[in-house]
C-alpha cells in the first residue's frame, strides 16, 4: 500500500466487498471462506497433482505448474477492478496475502512480475502485477526481480488462444541479459485467461536459460 492509498484508507476506509465491514477490502473472515481452485493443469484443466501442467499439454508449454487462487467470480472480478480500475492498491495486499495461504513455493523461487502495458502503467500510475509479486516477495521471503519488459502494446482481452498465441509473438524480452540464467522462475499476474501471456513470457524466460519457470495468478476465467 503506498502512502496516498494510507491517506485515502484514512478519510474514507475501505469496506469489505462482500460483507461491507469496514478497515480492509477482504477482511480476514471473508477471505478465509473463499474456496481455493482445485489442483490441475491451467490449460486443459485436468486434474493433476500440485498444479502441475499435464503430460500432453506440457509438450506445448514452457510453465511447469501454474497455481491459480480462485475461479473469476464475483468476488475476484471486484478485488481485481479494485486494483486495475479504482485506485485502490491496498487489494494487491490483501490478493498476495491469499495467494501465500493456498500457493506453496521452494526456498529457491524468485518472483517474477508479468508486466502489463505501458499504457495501461501510465494510466493507473502503476503496474497491478508488480504491486502483487512485490507483496508475495515480502510474505514469502523470497527475491523479488523485475526483469521482463513488453516489446508491444497489444491488448489481449477477447482474443480467443490460438489469436492471442499469434499476437504475443516476441511480446516480452528481458532487461538485461542473462537475467535468470539456471533460476526457479514464478511468474506472477492477476488474471489468466487461455494462460497464452504467460506462456509467452515463460518462453523468454526459458530461451534466456531459466531453469524452471512457474506461475502464480489470483484468479482464472
Amino acid at each position: 500500500m503506498n502512502f496516498f492509498d494510507k491517506i485515502i484508507g484514512t478519510i474514507a476506509p475501505h469496506i469489505c466487498i462482500k460483507c461491507t465491514a469496514e478497515g480492509r477490502l477482504l477482511c480476514d473472515s471473508c477471505a478465509q471462506g473463499l474456496i481455493p481452485v482445485v489442483s490441475r493443469c491451467y490449460r486443459c484443466r485436468k486434474l493433476t497433482p500440485n498444479s502441475r501442467t499435464c503430460s500432453a499439454c506440457r509438450k506445448t508449454s514452457k510453465i511447469y505448474r501454474l497455481q491459480v487462487g480462485m475461479t473469476y467470480d464475483h468476488t475476484a472480478k471486484q478485488l481485481i477492478g479494485k486494483l486495475k480500475f479504482n485506485g485502490a492498491q491496498s487489494a494487491a495486499v490483501e490478493i498476495a496475502k491469499f495467494l501465500s495461504g493456498v500457493s506453496s513455493f521452494s526456498d529457491d523461487c524468485i518472483f517474477v512480475p508479468v508486466p502489463t502495458a505501458t499504457s495501461r502503467v501510465r494510466r493507473r500510475g502503476y503496474d497491478q502485477a508488480k504491486l502483487i509479486a512485490r507483496n508475495l516477495s515480502k510474505r514469502q521471503k523470497l527475491p523479488y526481480l523485475d526483469c521482463l519488459m513488453r516489446s508491444g502494446q497489444t491488448h489481449q482481452i477477447g482474443a480467443n488462444r490460438h489469436k492471442r498465441l499469434k499476437q504475443l509473438t516476441g511480446a516480452y524480452r528481458l532487461k538485461t541479459i542473462n537475467d535468470v540464467n539456471g533460476m526457479h522462475i514464478i511468474l506472477v499476474d492477476d488474471v489468466a485467461t487461455t494462460g497464452a501471456t504467460l506462456e509467452a513470457a515463460a518462453h523468454c524466460l526459458k530461451n534466456a536459460g531459466a531453469k524452471r519457470v512457474e506461475a502464480v495468478v489470483f484468479a482464472q476465467a
